[in-house]
């Protein structure tokens, strides 16, 4: 069964459209655009009308979007991690999750059937985000729509790569090691502190010759894979996560 979410006062007049832009933090040189990309088939003349077409160009320049910030963001990620990190950023549940933080059940432009209910399906709000990425992309072009997608979607590739891949570091690290070094990376342990029923643990990767910044975790397991992560950011360029203090 599909989570309900209520509905607002949604309408296609100047004064709503503009509170959605506002809301969105995007304003359009075509208000039409907008207005499309809210409109349901329920409540379009035709389905022509409607946020359908926007919804279909939507989700493919979602997608390359996205697999564009990935490939940046983690190149020490092999093709099936990156494919499954994808593919829950750019599900219909982190889409409709989106829209509904952005309030767009109150925007919605709804026919008089859908109204007289007090909730709608999250799918709606999924459609009608993918919808206004490609209404950006047709008002603004390429670099407006990339803008909106990565404030709003990379909070949740951050998820989705704590999801996916949280317990996998020590994999990908050793991935990473055996294909540019022809070794398995080394964990060292550095210290620890704490009564024996409360440890905690510091941990540092080695790959090839250099060790990579260490980290603390509440046992040895946690530690390493904390270890893990700081030498895959650091040898990505990226400043490592974890405290080494």
């Amino acid at each position: 069964m599909s989570t309900q979410i209520e509905v607002g006062s949604g309408s296609d007049s100047p004064v709503q459209l503009e509170r959605c832009e506002e809301r969105i933090d995007y304003h359009f040189h075509n208000q039409d655009l907008l207005r499309s990309a809210l409109t349901h088939a329920s409540g379009a003349e035709h389905r022509l009308a409607s946020n359908e077409r926007l919804e279909f160009l939507g989700d493919a320049i979602l997608g390359g979007v996205v697999c564009e910030m990935l490939f940046r963001q983690y190149p020490e990620y092999l093709e099936g991690d990156l494919t499954r990190i994808k593919s829950i950023v750019v599900s219909r549940q982190t889409c409709a999750k989106i829209s509904e933080s952005l309030g767009m059940q109150e925007f919605l432009i709804l026919g008089k059937g859908m109204t007289t209910h007090p909730s709608v399906p999250r799918s709606l709000l999924a459609d009608v985000f993918e919808s206004l990425v490609a209404a950006i992309y047709l008002d603004g072009g390429h670099e407006a729509a990339r803008r909106f997608i990565a404030e709003h979607v990379q909070p949740e590739v951050e998820l989705a790569v704590e999801g996916a891949l949280g317990s996998n570091y020590k994999s990908l690290l050793q991935q990473l090691s055996q294909r540019e070094h022809g070794t398995t990376p080394v964990y060292h342990l550095l210290d620890e502190k704490g009564p024996d029923h409360s440890k905690c643990f510091k941990v540092a990767a080695q790959v090839g010759s250099r060790c990579h910044q260490p980290a603390w975790g509440r046992n040895k397991k946690e530690a390493e894979q904390r270890a893990a992560r700081n030498a895959l950011s650091e040898i990505s360029g990226q400043p490592a996560p974890y405290a080494s203090e």
